[in-house]
């Protein structure tokens, strides 16, 4: 009898690294150095490919933003200092990169730290000290892009807050989406929270340590929205947009209601698709972004009107997040008022002053139109304008009168809502931006941060709401 041939033993395989690991990039020409770093890097839990050479390394950094890349110095083709160059944006690269060589001087190790490389390395590597000098390196970046990215909105939540039966309802939902990688849609009323709800969904994700950037449609350059969100290509020169630096992790875009019809439909396309066309550029990017959108719009009038594309509101829309309004949570007022009241004493060093019971029970029974935000603007109202170690009920109350003289003064009334949703969004921005000029004595530069705008966006948002940021000034 013939015996059974015995199956073959099995190497064991290296796991693949997480779906949403870092991403690096090895350049060097010696195929045992490459090769050793990729088994160790994927050991480590990282996503790796390699170069032999500088033409690889130039396709490799085309088709792909590395988290980081490893650059070898001296190689056949094109030397590591050319391509650093190459890849710089603004005299820096746009990810890390640490410089290996074995026959580094001093004068090399300078001018690849002067160009922007993160660390410079020798050649025997210390295995120990690269991966120390790798982990260090892509949490700096990661830290930096965040910083960037939420400059602006200090004052705003990480999390939604309250222990509502409303609130931990929302955030079971939220954590429950969290676990899956499609688009998420959220939306709610102004200053209802939006932003708290995005963040928290990436915390909750398996995404959570990779990066997180907010985009307000808002503040896009015009000429420039496209390259912002998808970046650009001409010749070598390679500019990546927000969905490529934020590979492997979310990109919350609010207001997407006001993105125009050009980038809605590329935005479609990448989530059709899995993949997107930089500008300029003729070679697919995969998409390794999470997508979340939000509105304060009826996307689904707008849908119907023709000024949302069908398409990219039902990609968006599989997974919705409605975010409650603090009229239907209002157990949860005293919780925000803490929480404000200790976030304006801490980073404006503003003194610390207590709620009495009865005015935490008026604004308990408050509407807050106005939502979170407005109860955050009241309680920097109160420790700024008030002194004594209490706010008492009266205070309260006054200030909720002075608020509500300032609106009427400059926003407009609920007849505006019997006008078309277009000419009340100008109504109510036109309101909005001569209330704050004339809180900031017509100071264009202050307004722009307090809108979380640039600078020359708002100047021809001004210009076209025929607004003249002079007539704003002190003592006109």
């Amino acid at each position: 009898m013939t015996a059974m041939p015995q199956p073959e033993a099995q190497t064991p395989k290296t796991p693949p690294a997480p779906a949403h690991a870092p991403f690096i990039l090895v350049v060097d020409d010696e195929p045992d150095i490459r090769d050793l770093l990729r088994e160790i890097l994927e050991d480590e839990g990282y996503e790796v490919a390699t170069a032999e050479n500088g033409a690889a390394a130039r396709e490799a950094h085309r088709h792909r933003r590395p988290d980081l890349v490893l650059l070898d110095i001296w190689m056949p083709d094109i030397d590591g200092i050319t391509l650093l160059k190459e890849w710089s944006v603004e005299g820096r690269p746009p990810m890390p990169v640490i410089m290996m060589s074995g026959h580094g001087t001093v004068e090399t190790a300078v001018e690849a730290t002067r160009l922007g490389a993160y660390d410079f390395i020798e050649k025997p590597l210390s295995l120990a000290k690269l991966l120390l000098t790798i982990e260090h390196a892509i949490e700096a970046d990661k830290l930096q892009k965040e910083n960037q990215g939420l400059r602006s909105v200090s004052d705003q939540l990480d999390e939604p807050i309250g222990h509502s039966g409303v609130i931990q309802r929302l955030k079971t939902r939220i954590r429950r989406i969290a676990e899956h990688d499609t688009p998420v849609l959220i939306l709610g009323e102004p200053g209802s929270g939006l932003r708290a709800v995005a963040r928290y969904l990436h915390t909750s994700s398996p995404r959570a340590t990779r990066p997180y950037r907010e985009l307000s449609v808002g503040t896009l350059q015009a000429g420039h929205a496209a390259q912002t969100l998808f970046g650009s290509e001409a010749g070598e020169k390679i500019e990546y947009g927000l969905l490529e630096e934020t590979a492997g992790g979310t990109l919350f875009i609010y207001d997407i209601a006001d993105l125009d019809a050009e980038l809605q439909l590329k935005l479609e396309s990448a989530l059709a698709g899995g993949e997107f066309y930089r500008m300029g550029g003729h070679q697919a990017v995969p998409l390794a972004t999470r997508v979340v959108a939000g509105t304060a719009a009826d996307l689904e009038i707008l849908v119907e009107q023709g000024g949302f594309r069908r398409e990219l509101y039902y990609h968006l829309n599989i997974l919705p997040l409605q975010v409650p309004p603090l009229r239907e949570h209002r157990e949860d007022v005293p919780e925000l008022l803490n929480f404000y009241t200790n976030l304006y004493v801490n980073q404006d060093n503003l003194p610390y002053r207590h709620f009495t019971v009865a005015a935490q029970n008026k604004l308990r029974n408050y509407g807050w139109p106005g939502n979170i935000r407005e109860l955050s603007n009241l309680v920097q109202r109160l420790l700024i304008t008030g002194s004594g170690n209490e706010i008492e009920l009266d205070e309260v109350n006054a200030s909720i009168e002075s608020m509500r003289a300032d609106q009427a003064g400059t926003l407009p009334g609920r007849s505006g809502f019997d006008l078309p949703l277009r000419e009340a969004r100008e109504q109510f921005e036109k309101a909005y931006f001569e209330y704050q000029l004339e809180k900031t004595g017509g100071s264009v530069g202050k307004v722009a941060e307090l809108a979380a705008m640039e600078r020359t966006h708002l100047y021809r948002k001004l210009k076209a709401l025929g607004i003249e940021p002079k007539k704003f000034a002190r003592g006109k």
